[in-house]
């Protein structure tokens, strides 16, 4: 993968680091020079990390748990010092069977997943990432954001929620100042396009923060999933 002379160097946290497409950013930035530390809810799993970024670090954490959050960043800020990046690839998909099948069950799946994940880490991490030089957030959303599907009415309003509650920390960035940025992806499916997205979060330090902030950057977009 392209090296990025501006991200070597950097600590770089990976929500979500056992994914797919969490391990493709795990490894992209380990090429590249990054310090990674990576975050899941399984310590077992993380071990997988280690295959495509031998030097990071594990951390096991409930993620949708504030006060498991919180004492996290504590730790990572007196084990490393500020983050310069964030990228939150934790999610999931429940869906289908129209509107009817739009169940309590799977909306309460998606919500603590998609959203509490994303508010607890932001909230947590947000004095450290506006301390670093180049501080970075990312998050994959999905093309249903622009056009929901009733089968998909969950999905849609929580990746909504949670491109809405990025640009909110993006507009408190530019108003901090012009150090950190914070960057929304969309796909259709993730599927296939895990290197684009490794070497797109990857690049993010070589932009600089006022061009990347608040932006919405669509990968090779594929159709999103049908309403079943």
């Amino acid at each position: 993968m392209r090296a990025s002379p501006a991200v070597a160097g950097r600590t770089v946290l990976i929500a979500g680091a056992t994914s797919t497409a969490g391990l493709a950013v795990a490894s992209s930035l380990a090429d590249a020079g990054a310090h990674v530390l990576a975050v899941g809810s399984n310590l077992a799993r993380l071990q997988s990390v280690l295959a495509v970024a031998p030097e990071a670090v594990l951390y096991e954490c409930d993620l949708a748990d504030f006060d498991a959050v919180t004492a996290l960043a504590a730790r990572v800020s007196l084990s490393h010092g500020p983050i310069d990046g964030l990228i939150h690839l934790v999610g999931g998909w429940r869906g289908g069977g129209g509107l009817a099948g739009q169940t309590d069950e799977d909306w309460a799946f998606l919500h603590a997943h998609v959203v509490t994940t994303l508010r607890n880490t932001t909230r947590a991490f947000n004095a450290g990432l506006l301390a670093s030089a180049a501080g970075r957030l990312a998050i994959v959303s999905s093309v249903s954001v622009d056009r929901p599907l009733a089968g998909g009415a969950n999905y849609a309003a929580v990746k909504s929620a949670a491109e809405t509650w990025v640009r909110a920390v993006g507009q408190g960035f530019a108003k901090a100042g012009d150090t950190a940025a914070a960057v929304i992806f969309v796909v259709g499916s993730l599927d296939g396009l895990e290197t684009e997205l490794a070497t797109r979060v990857t690049g993010l330090w070589d932009e600089t923060a006022a061009s990347a902030n608040n932006s919405r950057v669509a990968l090779a977009l594929q159709s999103p999933k049908p309403d079943e």
